[in-house]
């Protein structure tokens, strides 16, 4: 519980982002001592980055670039989730192919993404699926630990309850596994949809010819810190509203889950 409405919330929120664009603001267009805390040349203003965004929107040119950003993120989010919550219930439910894989997942999870990004670009070129794949690396281990684990932490009571009830295994994964799971798994979920985002962008950020990770490579290209900023803003709201959406489907699916009271 943390004691707050959600107005009050949304609004706390709020505040805190007024006043970190009214530092921004004061700091690169208000000279304090004869000089500028954040210059314009290097954090541009809140101002200048507002109007580029609009520019983009209202010309049209950021639709291409965002569409295919979305297309290699949602990919990414979904075949890397859906692998990992295969493998993760495989895994729990299977202790010997657990302990026979363990030091390769490993090894694979602790491989920098980075590197991987090169090789993905060789195998299957420039287009959506070398940043698919990269996405899929990073979203993947996120989801699939968390499963495991929430598989693995089912109470062994609860267990033997349901199957001296005469539940068989497909209804304990139903009615036992799953639900354990859910909450571990949607947990993951929301910070798998940033790190989904990332592997899009660096991707379309170390080889590509469309994307917002593009965007913000050309704008660095030529010193233009107003379109990085303008990228990086872009980035932003679109990782909230996808995380928005899977709150929407964690709400409906975790409808058992009992909600913390607030207060007015």
């Amino acid at each position: 519980m943390i004691g707050i409405s959600r107005t009050k919330l949304f609004a706390l929120q709020a505040l805190v982002a007024a006043v970190a664009l009214l530092i921004w603001h004061v700091g690169s267009t208000v000279p304090i001592g004869g000089t500028y805390l954040l210059p314009k040349f290097f954090f541009s203003t809140p101002g200048d980055v507002i109007a580029r965004i609009w520019k983009l929107f209202a010309g049209g040119q950021i639709w291409k670039h965002l569409s295919i950003t979305l297309t290699e993120t949602v990919l990414a989010f979904l075949i890397g989730s859906v692998g990992g919550v295969l493998f993760g219930f495989w895994f729990a439910r299977k202790p010997i192919v657990a302990a026979v894989f363990d030091p390769y997942v490993k090894m694979a999870n602790a491989l920098p993404r980075v590197v991987l990004a090169p090789i993905f670009m060789l195998w299957l070129g420039l287009g959506i699926w070398s940043k698919v794949a990269l996405g899929v690396t990073l979203v993947f281990f996120i989801v699939f630990f968390n499963v495991y684990q929430g598989v693995k932490e089912v109470s062994s009571v609860v267990l033997a309850n349901a199957r001296l009830m005469g539940m068989n295994e497909r209804q304990l994964f139903r009615h036992v596994y799953w639900p354990s799971a859910l909450s571990w798994m949607f947990s993951s979920l929301h910070t798998s949809v940033g790190f989904a985002l990332v592997g899009a962008v660096v991707g379309e950020y170390l080889g590509s010819a469309a994307g917002l990770g593009y965007l913000i490579h050309e704008a660095e290209g030529v010193f233009d810190v107003t379109g990085v900023f303008a990228g990086m803003v872009i980035l932003a709201a679109f990782v909230l509203f996808i995380d928005w959406l899977v709150t929407l489907i964690e709400n409906r699916l975790l409808v058992w889950r009992p909600q913390p009271a607030s207060h007015a």
